[in-house]
């Protein structure tokens, strides 16, 4: 018999305060290891440690590659790095985003999961799109304990809703009743976890290895296009569970998806809208050029084409609520 020994945690909008206030009531000697994935763009630096170790009684780092993971301990994710378990050791790995994230909460969750099956207490926690729901529902494939922040209480709902609807999970909570509740489940024994899937498996190693250079991406070629890289995305059935990843490694979840197409759609509409207008400024300029030297027939042409340009660019202007372009004199 083993313990809950580790927690993984994944937030994202709202989550730097959710945290906090997380850590900040859980007692000194926690018999746990927590692991906290708190997105936050690549560029940026984190503060996220120093501020949970000045908010609660537990020690927070960011932790360096090849770690031992040490009991009552906090590891945050590192910016633009997933942070990720191996046996007992932390993983920190520039590997393939999922859904749009480094760090991404599945993919710490399903590391975690393959490594210490029942042993881990999965938590999701406020944040947009649906980071996070794939790996809890790995967690509870091998055992592991599930734990989603009441939507009503959290700052963004999608996250918890996403990991509701993904995972028959164990506790739908507000945040101050994970923080009581915490302490009593790590001290819950568990029995020895079911075997480690083959998906679970090649999807934490995707993770770890940082490509699928050794692994088969999961899943079966689908008709639609990875938004991160342009490769073919592989569709996933987990457990009649719809998901997608490409051959490069790339994953996202339906709403994460659907997202990250709409933010390669509005690039091209934006690329679209810019060519048309350089388009209409061109025909303006050929045909008061073609007016000069006396050409009318080519004068109406440039014209005409330039009207084209202008409706088209107003077109898209009206798909992207893009203010109208200022009238440019003829």
């Amino acid at each position: 018999m083993v313990k809950r020994d580790i927690v993984v945690i994944c937030s994202s909008a709202g989550g730097v305060e959710a945290l906090t206030s997380l850590v900040a009531a859980l007692p000194a000697g926690l018999p746990a290891s927590l692991f906290i994935v708190q997105h936050i763009p690549a560029a940026h630096q984190s503060f996220l440690p120093q501020l949970l170790t000045k908010a609660g009684r537990l020690p927070a780092t960011h932790p360096r590659d090849g770690e031992t993971i040490v009991s009552g301990h906090v590891y945050v994710a590192p910016p633009d790095h997933h942070l990720l378990i191996e046996d007992g050791t932390i993983r920190v790995r520039r590997g393939p985003r999922e859904n749009g994230h480094r760090p991404a909460g599945d993919a710490l969750f399903r590391t975690a999961a393959r490594a210490k099956g029942p042993r881990v207490i999965g938590i999701v926690l406020t944040g947009a799109l649906d980071d996070g729901a794939a790996g809890l529902f790995a967690v509870k494939q091998r055992g592991g304990f599930a734990v989603v922040q009441d939507p009503e209480d959290a700052y963004c709902p999608d996250m918890p809703r996403a990991a509701l609807d993904h995972t028959d999970v164990d506790a739908v909570a507000s945040l101050g009743e994970i923080a009581r509740q915490l302490p009593a489940w790590t001290s819950q024994s568990v029995d020895e976890a079911p075997d480690v899937n083959s998906l679970i498996a090649a999807e934490a190693d995707i993770a770890l290895q940082g490509s699928t250079e050794y692994v088969r991406t999961p899943g079966t070629p689908s008709t639609f296009s990875c938004p991160d890289c342009g490769g073919v995305l592989n569709e996933i059935e987990d457990d009649r569970r719809l998901r997608f990843r490409c051959q490069v490694g790339h994953a996202f979840n339906r709403s994460s998806l659907h997202a990250a197409q709409s933010e390669v759609l509005e690039a091209a509409l934006w690329a679209a809208l810019r060519a048309l207008e350089q388009q209409a400024d061109l025909g303006r300029r050929l045909t008061a050029k073609a007016r000069r030297i006396n050409q009318p027939k080519s004068a109406s042409w440039h014209e005409e084409r330039a009207e084209t340009s202008e409706q088209q660019a107003n077109l898209i202007r009206e798909l992207l609520g893009a203010a109208p372009r200022k009238a440019r004199s003829r």
